[in-house]
């Protein structure tokens, strides 16, 4: 087996501009004509949905609140329960645009607890199948991805509309 793995994808991504800002801030207070591009689905008041751009697996979403809190216990209780509620609509539109046989909800809250983006909570919501997992992962540390992500966007892209707040705009 070699030992070398090619990704030359990434390189968008290592090369691209960084923000020295927070991402979800900024998806927050994006104009909707900008939302395939950052790969939002909706925002609302309180709280927003997108698909996550490294993703563990294909249409992985992320909800965040729009409020810029490292902690669950920062979020007053409404802006926690808007978000909450969120959660619960995209991990049910999730599943069914996916057909998705189980999901996994999980927070990271902190540097230490796995969290890429820290200083912005935010909950993953991953789409599972039976067998969706196999040997690559251990063998490789190579995650395979059946679905690219501009797919993946355009499958959930409408299974939002029902939900009040801002939409992407049509094409």
């Amino acid at each position: 087996m070699s030992d070398r793995l090619w990704a030359p994808w990434r390189m968008e991504y290592i090369l691209g501009p960084k923000s020295d800002g927070c991402i979800f801030c900024d998806f927050a207070g994006l104009p909707p004509e900008e939302h395939p591009a950052k790969l939002v689905l909706l925002v609302q008041p309180h709280a927003l949905v997108c698909l996550n751009r490294f993703p563990f697996s294909s249409a992985h979403l992320l909800v965040a609140p729009r409020r810029h809190v490292a902690q669950l216990a920062d979020l007053p209780l409404d802006e926690y329960e808007a978000t909450m509620r969120l959660v619960r609509e995209a991990a049910i539109r999730l599943k069914q645009a996916t057909s998705a046989e189980g999901l996994n909800i999980g927070i990271n809250l902190g540097r230490a607890a796995g969290a890429g983006i820290a200083d912005h909570m935010h909950v993953h919501i991953v789409a599972r199948w039976a067998g969706d997992s196999n040997f690559m992962p251990v063998i490789a540390d190579v995650r395979i991805m059946p679905e690219y992500l501009a797919d993946s966007y355009q499958r959930l892209r409408g299974a939002f509309d029902d939900l009040e707040g801002v939409h992407p705009l049509a094409d």
